[in-house]
């Protein structure tokens, strides 16, 4: 069974209609890449599909492991399996960044006691053992705050990420390590989809599929080496 499965979904903000009949679908234990240039409607299907009150599904389904993802409200999707790693994170003023991740983990079925015990090394794996007693974002960089997304990642262990340009502000070192970390969770059996518009991250962690979103429709689809060709020649290589 496929870890997401979404079926000619159309999605509108506002008066303007972003999506017009996206498909596709995640496979557990894999990576796959969402690319397109700005304004494609890349972010739009995540935040969709992560239930923004701004984004109004117009038509079509979405299933998480068979069910009904849209018929959930966000808090429900969420606990369901979906996580969404944000392009821009927001800032949580009055919110620890332990405290933040103990209640999301206890939603997740992990008790006190496994929290404890994971929290130390999921700090370890991310570099961010000085951030545990942080306000959520708040005063972090633009690469500390992709950090935190993936740090959220690691904890929570989702059955699909969805992870907004996890390499927007972020430093080569920085990518390595959010790269390794993405293969590891997908080894661990996340389907993750990285949604970026170049193919710098894809070198570090090769997806397994690359869905192609131009004019809110998937227009292509194919192995890594279709990023590699955008990366040459452009989203010109998948209009003609």
């Amino acid at each position: 069974m496929n870890a997401l499965e979404v079926h000619d979904l159309w999605v509108r903000v506002g008066d303007k209609l972003i999506l017009r009949g996206v498909d596709l679908a995640l496979e557990p234990g894999q990576v796959h890449a969402l690319m397109g240039p700005n304004g494609s409607g890349k972010s739009t299907l995540a935040l969709a599909l992560a239930g923004h009150p701004e984004y109004q599904v117009v038509k079509g389904r979405a299933f998480l492991e068979g069910r009904d993802l849209l018929a959930l409200p966000p808090y429900e999707r969420a606990r369901a399996g979906l996580f969404v790693a944000f392009q821009y994170p927001p800032e949580v003023e009055g919110v620890k960044l332990r405290e933040f991740l103990r209640l999301a983990c206890g939603e997740r079925g992990k008790g006190f006691c496994e929290f404890q015990r994971i929290f130390p090394q999921a700090l370890a794996r991310l570099k961010m053992e000085d951030f545990r007693d942080r306000e959520l974002n708040v005063g972090f960089s633009g690469g500390e705050k992709k950090r935190a997304e993936l740090l959220q990642l690691y904890m929570l262990r989702p059955k699909v990420a969805l992870l907004d340009e996890p390499d927007s502000g972020v430093d080569v070192d920085a990518m390595r390590l959010i790269a390794e970390v993405i293969k590891e969770m997908a080894a661990a059996g996340t389907a993750v989809l990285i949604i970026t518009h170049y193919p710098r991250l894809l070198e570090y962690v090769p997806p397994e599929k690359v869905f192609v979103l131009l004019d809110g429709r998937i227009v292509d689809h194919d192995g890594p080496e279709l990023a590699w060709r955008i990366g040459e020649a452009g989203f010109e290589v998948v209009r003609k």
